[in-house]
């Protein structure tokens, strides 16, 4: 059974953009995930902690994003976002700070 998505808006303190999902990005959803990130403009935190599964769709998304995304990922992701190459194209972090 997967496990929905669940996208959550904010802002950090520091006023940039903070986009919190949990759940599995598959490509079932990724045309959700697209749109939520169309509407951030800007610089945008993406925390992919709470992320249980990421398949080929939801990376292609994260692509086209890259430029403009900080990603804070779990130890699931990590080695996802290495090996596929979004970590050089896009700023990458393991879990979120303390």
């Amino acid at each position: 059974m997967t496990t929905p998505l669940t996208l959550t808006p904010g802002h950090r303190p520091d006023g940039v953009a903070l986009l919190t999902v949990a759940g599995e990005i598959d490509m079932s959803n990724t045309d959700v995930l697209a749109a939520a990130l169309d509407r951030a403009p800007g610089p945008l935190v993406l925390d992919l902690t709470d992320v249980e599964y990421l398949d080929s769709a939801g990376l292609s998304v994260l692509f086209t994003h890259a430029d403009r995304l900080t990603v804070i990922a779990n130890d699931l992701l990590s080695p996802v976002l290495t090996i596929s190459g979004l970590a050089e194209l896009a700023t990458v972090h393991d879990e979120r700070p303390e």
